[in-house]
């Protein structure tokens, strides 16, 4: 009863209304069995679906859910942390469900399937107002399942491909190249996939908004490139100013070759992570940061001086030239983040003091993420005294930083979240003027040896503690 009245008696707008403001799963699910009307209003309404383990037997269970639920929009479909002693998974067959009981079908998840093969790829090919596929390990399906996919669904603007070991052949990728429909891509982990292929997109590099690529990095160094391939990645233009996003992680970046030829020609680039990509040069990072006058956020982890002994005294290293590059030229730069490799040995000669620095006094950056830098000192936190923008300061494996650096924090314009990990310079000693000034908003401490959990009692409004020294044995 509300107010006087049955719930079956109130108007079916305000019922739709009173439904649609209950946003967790769980609550509408309680909901619809107060009633009737409640109940098929939620049936009605209901346009995403989570499932996994819990489904047993899969497909009926599946079936019935589908039926429920007419509207469906989005389906996730997870069996991570699956057993057989949970029941079989769906296979090929639940894929038919879907396809046949979800005409509305357009965004659709599979994590750790390992029962669904090419068959039923084949079954969602008849899903025409499918846009977003998700696939993240299912190791029975191959190129064959995903191309009968892109053929069917004409319209697929999102696809995201992770660990899908047996995917070894991408004239999928040149057909959907032709569609000119995709607009975000991810490729992680597909062993069979490399650099090279990503040519075969074509015309649909120009729609293009996001690209994720990540190399196994077992398989790294085993990839050779294909002598045809490399020439049309040099004699195409390679049509990508609406990328907004780019990531790319393990891979191989020569000159003149593969990946190489679209750094540079991102125009509207806002965010890029670079992630143990060997080969990349200076000239590229210039060349990105000219032509990137949008770039938001930059994330670049590059390999330690002696991690990779191959590049040794090589000028395709990194350098400070690359930082100020991007200090002149992208004036709406806000989130920094650079790390180097673990390796036995620091990194001293790449990025320095002075091109942090740069960065820093150049653009408005209000989140820096430092990972064992070792160039980065005290001196360096007495020059984030002037940070007029900076809200978010994380600090991991930053060794050269002791006490007297982080007892600066207290003067910081407008700090709000600190993170320390794995820190070893910095003791008790260095949160003095801190405790009681609750100048932060968040103090996070992870594995700081000399660091105690009393010693940072009201140093921010919320406070973070975890110790687990195994990372120095």
């Amino acid at each position: 009863m509300i107010s006087g009245f049955a719930m079956d008696e109130l108007p079916e707008h305000l019922i739709w209304e009173i439904l649609g403001r209950i946003r967790k799963t769980v609550d509408r699910n309680s909901v619809s069995l107060a009633c009737k009307c409640l109940y098929e209003t939620d049936n009605e309404q209901r346009i995403s679906l989570r499932v996994g383990c819990g489904l047993d037997p899969a497909n009926e269970a599946l079936a019935s859910l589908c039926n429920r639920f007419p509207n469906l929009t989005k389906v996730e479909i997870t069996y991570a942390g699956w057993m057989s002693k949970l029941g079989k998974q769906m296979d090929d067959h639940g894929l038919s469900i879907l396809a046949g009981y979800c005409p509305l079908l357009s965004d659709l998840t599979l994590s750790y399937c390992t029962f669904v093969t090419d068959m039923g790829l084949r079954h969602l090919a008849s899903c025409s107002k499918l846009s977003a596929l998700k696939l993240n390990f299912t190791p029975r399906i191959t190129g064959c399942g995903i191309l009968s996919l892109v053929v069917g669904c004409r319209s697929l603007a999102v696809l995201h491909l992770i660990r899908c070991l047996n995917i070894n052949s991408v004239e999928w990728l040149e057909y959907l190249g032709k569609l000119e429909t995709l607009e975000d891509l991810s490729i992680k982990n597909c062993r069979a996939i490399g650099e090279a292929d990503l040519i075969k997109l074509g015309p649909s590099w120009k729609k293009l908004k996001r690209l994720q690529f990540e190399v196994d990095v077992n398989y790294r160094y085993m990839k050779v490139y294909d002598r045809l391939a490399v020439d049309r990645w040099q004699m195409q233009r390679i049509p990508c100013e609406n990328m907004q996003e780019l990531s790319l992680v393990n891979c191989i970046i020569s000159p003149g070759r593969g990946l190489a030829c679209i750094l540079g020609k991102c125009r509207n680039l806002e965010k890029i992570h670079l992630d143990m990509c060997v080969g990349v040069r200076d000239s590229d990072i210039v060349s990105l940061a000219q032509k990137s006058s949008n770039l938001r956020s930059i994330s670049l982890r590059v390999p330690s001086d002696f991690s990779m002994p191959l590049l040794m005294n090589n000028p395709l290293r990194l350098t400070d030239e690359s930082l100020k590059a991007i200090a002149l030229n992208c004036p709406m730069l806000e989130t920094v983040r650079i790390s180097f490799s673990d390796g036995e040995f620091p990194s001293f000669s790449s990025f320095t003091f002075n091109g942090i620095l740069s960065v820093i006094q150049n653009c408005p950056v209000r989140e820096l993420a430092l990972d064992h830098v070792y160039s980065f000192t005290d001196i360096g936190m007495e020059a984030l005294c002037s940070a007029q923008h900076l809200e978010t300061l994380d600090l991991v494996r930053c060794q050269e930083i002791s006490d007297e650096g982080l007892q600066l924090v207290s003067q910081f314009p407008r700090i709000r979240v600190l993170r320390l990990s794995k820190c070893l310079g910095i003791t008790d000693e260095g949160f003095k003027t801190l405790v009681g000034s609750y100048k932060l908003d968040l103090l996070a401490v992870e594995d700081c040896p000399q660091i105690s959990e009393r010693a940072i009692n009201g140093a921010a409004r919320s406070i973070l503690f975890r110790q687990d020294l195994s990372w120095m044995y």
